[in-house]
C-alpha cells in the first residue's frame, strides 16, 4: 500500500501501475492478483485518508465557531489537495467511483451542508453562498497541485483566504502574502 500511496501522491492516480509495482518490488502479475483493477488499488491506497477526512468533518462540526470550523476544514482539504496529488485527484475528479464509499460521501456532503448552514445562520457567510461553491473552490484550487511544494502551500493559503473572504458576509482581515508564481513557472510545472 505504501508504494501505491507514494506513487499516486507524487504522480497522481493516472501514474503507470508499473511504477507502483516497481516501487513495491513486485511484478505486475502480483499487483493484479492483489488488486484486479486500478480502481481497487486506488480505493485501498486511500482508505486511511478517507478516515482522516471523516475526522476532519467531525472536528469542524464540533467547532463552536461555525465559520472557523468551515475554514479549518477547507484548509486541511486544500493542504491535502496540493501535497497528495493522488488523493486530491481521486477524491475530486478522476476516480469518483473508486472512493465512492456511499455512506462516507453522503456523510461528507451532509456535514458540508450543515457547516455552511450554521455559518450562514451565524451571519458568517453570504446569504447566497451555496455548498456547491466549495466544490467550485476545490476545482479551482486543484490547479495548484503539481507546483513545487513550498510554492503550492503558500499559494494554497492565499487562494483559500482570498476566496473565503469573498464568501464571508463581512471583511476578514489581510490576506497571506502572495506565492512567487509566474505564468512561466506554472507552465513549467504542469
Amino acid at each position: 500500500m505504501e508504494a501505491a500511496r507514494e506513487t499516486f501522491s507524487a504522480q497522481g492516480v493516472d501514474a503507470p501501475l508499473s511504477a507502483v509495482a516497481r516501487r513495491a518490488g513486485v511484478g505486475m502479475a502480483t499487483l493484479y492478483r492483489r488488486f484486479p483493477t486500478r480502481a481497487a488499488l486506488v480505493e485501498a491506497a486511500f482508505a486511511e485518508q478517507l478516515s482522516v477526512c471523516a475526522s476532519a468533518f467531525e472536528e469542524a462540526l464540533a467547532e463552536p465557531d461555525p465559520g472557523r470550523g468551515l475554514y479549518v476544514l477547507l484548509e486541511k482539504v486544500c493542504t491535502t489537495q496540493v501535497t497528495d496529488r493522488g488523493f486530491g485527484s481521486a477524491f475530486m475528479t478522476r476516480f469518483p467511483d473508486a472512493l465512492d464509499h456511499g455512506q462516507e460521501r453522503a456523510l461528507a456532503e451532509e456535514g458540508l451542508r450543515r457547516l455552511v448552514q450554521r455559518a450562514r445562520e451565524a451571519g458568517q457567510l453570504r446569504d447566497d453562498f451555496d455548498p456547491a461553491d466549495i466544490t467550485l473552490l476545490l476545482l479551482a484550487h486543484a490547479g495548484l497541485a503539481g507546483q513545487p511544494r513550498d510554492t503550492a502551500l503558500a499559494a494554497s493559503r492565499r487562494l483559500l483566504a482570498y476566496l473565503f473572504q469573498a464568501f464571508r458576509s463581512e471583511e476578514w482581515g489581510p490576506l497571506p502574502p502572495p506565492a512567487p508564481l509566474t505564468l512561466t513557472e506554472v507552465g513549467a510545472a504542469g
